[in-house]
């Protein structure tokens, strides 16, 4: 099963985590770039005292112990958020400065 997912994954592209299990470490925004037998290699950045260093890795499909991906992320802070014109209202966000007007 996790040979699947690591298949579909690859194939997919989409960034991922993962945990090695006998290093008891995670790979953090990582690319599968390939499946070979029980080998996955992967593809990932590491940044130390301003110095970027990318790193292509292979691994034993039976160290890898879990892998998560990013579904969605929203950024921190004040902004305006974009709303299709087509959302059903009961859906729609609000926005708390004007549900504080209505008070």
């Amino acid at each position: 099963m996790l040979h699947r997912k690591i298949y579909q994954l690859c194939c997919d592209g989409r960034e991922v985590c993962i945990f090695l299990r006998d290093q008891q470490r995670w790979i953090e925004r990582a690319h599968i770039l390939d499946i070979e037998g029980d080998l996955v290699t992967l593809r990932y950045e590491t940044e130390e005292d301003d110095e970027v260093s990318s790193w292509e890795e292979i691994v034993r499909l039976e160290s890898i112990g879990s892998i998560s991906q990013k579904l969605a992320s929203v950024p921190r802070g004040y902004f305006e958020l974009q709303v299709s014109d087509e959302c059903p209202e009961a859906e729609q966000l609000r926005n708390p400065s004007t549900d504080s007007d209505r008070e």
